[in-house]
């Protein structure tokens, strides 16, 4: 670590050293022979590497590790913004000798990294939840199977996020304020002791912009809420 730590700060040579690295994780993503002269691709990788040594700390692992993914992500940007466009390269006949299945290469990586961020989403979520006293687990166990139930119990989810003394409560008590929901939902007590566990997840997972997937599995579209 201390090794790494004393190459990022002779950024030029690091640079210089790392340019197989560099090509490596590029060809593996781009599937197809690349040119330092001519390929944005790797002027993408250069950059991204440079923006990793700028970034890493020793709490973020390994360096290399941490690189590899700052430079897959600048390139899955760079696909992105660049879908229409076709990828070729030539010979010096100018025929055309490869094509790269963007498409296809980046559905399979985004599937790829959107495994591991829905991963990392999970821990995040199930390391709130426990101070909660709650599990990922409940909150599945507990979802209700009827749509028209998981539309009430959203709504009233997003009702009680525009109460700042509701999301103090919860904050402070690690419970729902149970009395003051029945009073701004007007919602019988039954159902809201019987969804209690399905409601404070939901809260949870609504007031924190980092639980994208999870909003997602759950199907949840902020703003989408019924009065």
């Amino acid at each position: 670590m201390e090794q790494e730590l004393l190459l990022l700060s002779n950024r030029d040579k690091l640079i210089e050293a790392n340019k197989g690295f560099i090509y490596n994780v590029a060809y593996k993503i781009c599937k197809r022979k690349l040119d330092w002269n001519n390929d944005d691709e790797l002027s993408i990788c250069l950059i991204a590497f440079n923006s990793a040594c700028d970034s890493y700390n020793q709490n973020k692992g390994d360096f290399f590790g941490y690189a590899r993914v700052l430079i897959k992500n600048a390139l899955i940007d760079f696909f992105r913004k660049n879908s229409s466009t076709p990828y070729l390269s030539f010979n010096d006949e100018n025929e055309v000798i490869d094509y790269i299945d963007t498409k296809g290469s980046l559905i399979e990586f985004q599937k790829e990294l959107e495994t591991q961020k829905i991963g990392e989403e999970i821990l995040l979520f199930s390391e709130e939840l426990s101070k909660y006293k709650l599990s990922f687990d409940d909150l599945v166990s507990a979802s209700p199977s009827h749509i028209d139930t998981r539309e009430a119990l959203l709504n009233l989810a997003f009702k009680c996020t525009r109460e700042e003394r509701i999301l103090t409560y919860i904050k402070n008590k690690r419970n729902l304020p149970i009395k003051e929901i029945i009073l701004l939902t007007a919602t019988n007590r039954k159902f809201i002791e019987k969804w209690r566990r399905y409601i404070l997840s939901l809260i949870l997972i609504l007031v924190n912009d980092e639980y994208l997937y999870i909003k997602s599995y759950l199907n949840i579209k902020v703003g989408e809420c019924h009065e």
